[in-house]
């Protein structure tokens, strides 16, 4: 898809009233490659909905780099990954991996490639060079891999030498990304013994665990809660073809949270089609919070429905879904009083540091910001359009162009960064004005 260098939002005449469909969610995509590859070896799997993304393509490319017979249907939003006819669970003994900036991608497949026999490398571009990933490496390396930065940073590029997963005690940190413990969550099943995985500390980004362990299950394998923290997955467990072989995607939270977000804006009423309360993605919260700022919410055999109210400011705490936290803080900007959002300091380590990023690009259209450690406070003022600058984020391109709805002169600096999770979103965004 080619897209400008830049993109004019064109503030909306009326108050949208639209119906969307959003694509399939990322993280439950490549949860799902992930799950499908390692359960290969029964039969095949077939996924539909997926994410067409550069996120899950590079996902897709580094099964393909470690021999498993992975084949999509883009017309169709279908992936089959087929039976693994190799006596290992991991085909390749070495393989040089590029993950982009794909964070899932470079967590999950360190922890599943310690199911491997050989060695293996994992890079990114120079942003992934700055994404901490110590901590799994370090989880690992109780489970008997040798798992090691490779420039003694404690970030990528990364090598995995590893001769099989044994199992064991393991304690894992996930205060900087709920991940670490779902990349290790992911291989647990499939080592040759029982593992107890343990959080030490607290973890961030909770609804992400539950969504992993969520999966595991809907899969037919086993996790459970030990103690508070605790995770006990026993080993070799092996699952049935009708358990996995066909598993759908539900439709992505967190991109669906920018169109709910338009309706507050503009005060009109906007659904997106698949969205229910009960999903596995946590994102789907969001609507919670703009509830609180007085929008009404509604949910029904179609989706979710957001109707915009007049918007007062609240004080959140973010942790649980702070992938909407850029998205709030363009929907701030047009409350009445301050929003508060707290407790969202391991965002500074995703794609750009969002903390100090939005910050910036809300103080240059004109609003009040002050920034903490682990959150901000925005402060409506009135609002200029400019250019902003998006870090190649696609979180941080997708909110600000939310402010553009109402305020003319907002310009989008390198929209094309959308693709890394939503390729086809400045189509469905040019739906809300009925084109």
């Amino acid at each position: 898809m080619n897209y400008p260098k830049s993109l004019a939002i064109q503030p909306l005449t009326s108050p949208p009233v639209a119906t969307v469909t959003v694509p399939g969610s990322k993280s439950i995509t490549n949860r799902a490659l992930v799950l499908a590859a390692l359960c290969s070896r029964n039969g095949p799997c077939h996924l539909t909905d997926v994410l067409r993304s550069d996120d899950t393509e590079v996902m897709l490319d580094c099964l393909t780099k470690l021999g498993f017979h992975v084949s999509a249907d883009w017309a169709a939003n279908t992936v089959t990954v087929h039976e693994n006819e190799s006596d290992r669970i991991i085909p390749a003994t070495s393989a040089d991996l590029f993950v982009g900036n794909s964070g899932t991608s470079v967590r999950f497949l360190a922890a599943m490639l310690s199911l491997g026999q050989g060695e293996y490398r994992l890079d990114g571009v120079p942003r992934m060079r700055e994404r901490p990933i110590q901590d799994l490496l370090d989880a690992l390396r109780q489970l008997g891999v040798t798992a090691e930065s490779e420039n003694g940073t404690g970030c990528p590029p990364i090598r995995i030498r590893a001769n099989g997963l044994g199992g064991g005690h393991v304690s894992v940190r996930a205060d900087k990304s709920s991940q670490f413990l779902s990349a290790l969550l992911l291989a647990a099943p499939f080592a040759s013994g029982d593992t107890t995985i343990r959080i030490e500390g607290g973890a961030v980004s909770e609804p992400y665990i539950s969504m992993t362990v969520g999966m595991l299950e809907q899969w037919g394998l086993t996790v459970s809660t030990t103690a508070p923290g605790t995770f006990h997955v026993p080993g070799n467990q092996r699952v049935t073809l009708d358990t996995y072989i066909d598993y759908p995607i539900e439709p992505d939270a967190s991109s669906a949270s920018y169109f709910f977000a338009a309706a507050a804006i503009t005060g009109g009423a906007v659904t997106v089609r698949g969205m229910k309360r009960d999903m596995l993605q946590g994102d789907v919260m969001f609507v919670d919070c703009l509830q609180a700022m007085g929008c009404e919410v509604t949910e029904s055999d179609d989706g979710i429905t957001v109707v915009g109210k007049p918007l007062k400011g609240i004080d959140e705490d973010m942790n649980f879904i702070s992938d909407t936290v850029m998205t709030l803080a363009a929907v701030a900007c047009f409350a009445e009083g301050p929003t508060t959002i707290r407790n969202v300091g391991h965002i500074r380590h995703k794609e750009t540091d969002r903390i100090a990023a939005v910050a910036t690009e809300l103080r240059k259209l004109g609003a009040e910001v002050e920034e903490f450690p682990d959150g901000l406070k925005i402060t409506p003022k009135p609002l200029t359009g400019c250019a902003v600058d998006t870090y190649d984020d696609h979180r941080m391109a997708m909110s600000l162009a939310l402010v553009g709805l109402k305020v003319p002169g907002v310009v989008i600096n390198d929209p094309g960064c959308v693709a890394k999770t939503y390729p086809g979103f400045w189509d469905d965004f040019a739906r809300l004005r009925g084109a």
